[in-house]
């Protein structure tokens, strides 16, 4: 019988958190001072179905009829644990099914506090099969721990082999419609350019290029013949080579990106009005005009219509309004931008729409 070790680390403040798949370490801003892991080289790997059985439905109150995986049930008596609370009646959790995730499938977990007037939440989050052709796990993993140490997004509270437990943020995703609001877009501009200035570990080098090249390569080897003809893939490589080299320019601004910032990775606090951006899967280090035109672009998508695949370009922002976001953005580190600036950067994220 394999067994399984669960780790618990103290947060001593290193320079940077260096994550393998043996050790983790809680960002200073962990509510608790210990986060928990439960290593993957020392359990079987889970199967989706094992983790939660098809059997297992909501009843009518929200009660799990089922049983949680031990691994997950250890890493929840322990997190609770932290806050003085008592995890020990698996039946008492009450499980959530939240919607909106791509990648991954989402759930709210509450139980009883000490006092027993309030219900403790937390997000579980189950890692998706499949989307290791899209990023890497480990990357995402260690940049999440590391924006928790910046104090931005959920806090990470314990990690298991097929997903992790998130603090649950109490704020609504925003929607479509959002984007287009004139004071959450500032919102979003500001929040942007405070994400992109962030001190994150690895080489300050552009991803864009290589990963498109990775994701052809992935593409033409599950692709039959008759595909890879149809959507012309043997001549993409020849087109990002292409691109590369005209939009590949020494001045542009390079920083952290998050490369996904369409409406359901923008959370909103409704009595704070404060920003948080979730779900880090594809950031990393490119030119700032890219994730700006990306965010353009994902204006014009619709997520949760009956044709989410259908992008109407007929809702790209017009100019004065991408200008306008290009000067909050600017703008949000204090200083005013002049007009130089300004167009300098809107002319590079006109490029490479």
């Amino acid at each position: 019988m394999c067994q399984i070790g669960i780790r618990l680390f103290n947060w001593s403040e290193p320079p940077c958190v260096t994550v393998s798949q043996n050790l983790t370490r809680n960002p200073i801003r962990f509510c608790s001072r210990r986060s928990f892991i439960i290593s993957k080289e020392e359990k079987p790997k889970l199967c989706h179905s094992k983790l939660f059985p098809t059997k297992m439905v909501m009843k009518t109150n929200g009660f799990v009829d089922g049983s949680l995986p031990d691994e997950l049930k250890k890493v929840l008596r322990l997190v609770g644990s932290e806050w003085g609370d008592v995890v020990d009646d698996m039946e008492s959790l009450q499980v959530i099914p939240l919607k909106g995730a791509m990648t991954n499938e989402v759930f709210q977990i509450n139980w009883p506090t000490k006092c027993g007037n309030l219900d403790r939440k937390v997000l579980l989050r189950i890692y998706g099969e499949g989307v290791e052709a899209f990023f890497n796990r480990d990357d995402e993993i260690r940049t999440f721990e590391c924006m928790s140490k910046h104090g931005q997004g959920p806090r990470l509270l314990g990690r298991f082999a097929d997903g992790r437990v998130e603090e649950f943020i109490h704020a609504r995703t925003l929607s479509a419609a959002d984007l287009r609001d004139y004071e959450i877009s500032a919102l979003v501009a500001a929040k942007m350019r405070e994400f992109h200035n962030l001190e994150m570990p690895g080489p300050r080098t552009v991803l864009l290029w290589n990963r498109m090249r990775d994701w052809l390569a992935e593409a033409k080897s599950m692709c039959p013949a008759k595909c890879v003809k149809e959507f012309r893939l043997d001549s993409l490589e020849d087109e990002i080579s292409m691109l590369e080299k005209e939009l590949s320019h020494d001045y542009l601004d390079i920083g952290f990106c998050h490369n996904d910032l369409q409406y359901g990775n923008i959370m909103l606090d409704e009595e704070t009005r404060s920003i948080t951006l979730i779900d880090y899967e594809y950031a990393s280090f490119n030119p700032v005009a890219y994730d700006l035109a990306n965010h353009f672009c994902e204006m014009v998508a619709n997520y949760h219509s009956e044709t989410p695949h259908i992008l109407d370009y007929n809702k790209y922002p017009g100019l004065e309004e991408r200008r306008r976001f290009v000067a909050t953005y600017l703008g949000s580190a204090g200083k005013q931008p002049s007009e130089d600036e300004a167009e300098l950067l809107l002319h590079e994220v006109e490029r490479v729409m």
